[in-house]
């Protein structure tokens, strides 16, 4: 999509009152968006339908996360959080299994197996991911993009370290699905929170699951929604789960999904890369602007910019009406489709004082 026809999908959908540069804590929610969350909510409070939602809407929200993540809309489950994918995901594993994770890695994604207990942890800087991948290492657990200072991982050579090593792949793209194109069968698994850059209602969240990944995933969360007949498995155990990823669907949270249908519809419509290079033209355009202030930013080709020890500004700057977050001491401004250089210059102009 060129930039004008960008702007003019933007100018129908958001109408921020602030700098907003803090989608990488929450995306702003388009209008189509708000709209059928409405919607949905005025039915439920007025009895006007049978049921609280919509499978069709959930399963558009699925069909519109598959075409960004680049598979098959039966290779994608949906849920509410990070945590339970990944939590399934660490149900799955034997006792004494390695887990090999970058240090400071967002807690979601480290938890659910750090809390088993009889797994063995293993934590190295992001640069050595690859490099520590060895004989033995069951999973290795990671974010596309950190979300503390937004550095990209070497996509790549940890696919490749991983493959050569036997050990499966778990990828978290929430801080990078919307922004920067994803080849999800490329892992084993990934995981996604909607609520950031994919611009959807908190309570929405994708897992992938690659079909030879699948045969050792057990459904241990299994109920009649990840059945193969839905309304034929309401009473009793199911019968036949669903063949595909939909055996590890969650309970929907209907008014999230009824949202995120459209959200990601918008975002199929501008296409990622026309979104890929918009906000990281910003990002960059930000951090040379830094580098003119004499701040230096962690380096990258990103859309989430990081400036260490500059993180107690964060509340100076929301108070100016620039929104962005202080995470683990660093400035961390991310830059989405909504945003504009105004918004930019707007931030370096309280930044310089």
């Amino acid at each position: 999509m060129m930039i004008s026809s960008l702007s003019r999908a933007v100018d129908a959908e958001f109408a921020p009152e602030t700098a907003y540069l803090n989608t990488s804590t929450c995306g702003l929610l388009p209008r189509r968006t708000v709209d059928a969350v409405k919607v949905l909510a005025e039915q439920n409070a007025t009895g006007r339908r049978d049921g609280a939602g919509d499978f069709e809407a959930l399963d558009g929200a699925r069909d519109g996360f598959a075409r960004l993540a680049g598979v098959g809309a039966d290779r994608v489950a949906v849920g509410s959080s990070v945590s339970v994918h990944v939590g399934l995901i660490a149900c799955s594993l034997p006792a004494g299994a390695e887990v090999l994770v970058p240090e400071g890695e967002f807690s979601s994604v480290v938890t659910p197996f750090a809390v088993r207990g009889d797994l063995r942890m293993r934590y190295v800087p992001l640069a050595e991911l690859a490099d520590s991948v060895r004989p033995g290492t069951a999973l290795v657990a990671f974010s596309a993009v950190q979300s503390a200072d937004g550095r990209i991982a070497d996509l790549d050579a940890v696919r490749a370290a991983a493959a050569a090593h036997g050990a499966r792949t778990l990828l978290d793209a929430t801080q990078s699905a919307g922004w920067l194109p994803l080849d999800a069968g490329a892992y084993d698994y990934t995981v996604a929170g909607g609520y950031k850059f994919l611009l959807c209602p908190r309570g929405a969240s994708f897992l992938t699951v690659t079909e030879e990944a699948q045969q050792s995933l057990a459904p241990v969360f299994a109920g009649w929604v990840t059945a193969e007949d839905r309304w034929g498995s309401t009473y009793g155990p199911v019968a036949k789960l669903a063949p595909d990823a939909r055996r590890y669907d969650e309970p929907p949270a209907f008014l999230s999904y009824h949202g995120a249908e459209r959200s990601l519809a918008l975002l199929n419509e501008i296409g990622i890369d026309a979104v890929h290079g918009h906000a990281t033209g910003l990002a960059a355009r930000f951090r040379a602007g830094l580098a003119g202030l004499g701040r230096e930013a962690v380096p990258g080709e990103t859309a989430v910019v990081a400036v260490p020890g500059l993180g107690d500004r964060a509340a100076e700057l929301v108070r100016a009406g620039v929104m962005v977050s202080n995470r683990a001491g660093n400035l961390r401004a991310a830059f989405h489709l909504y945003n504009t250089e105004a918004d930019v210059d707007r931030a370096l102009d309280v930044l310089s004082g």
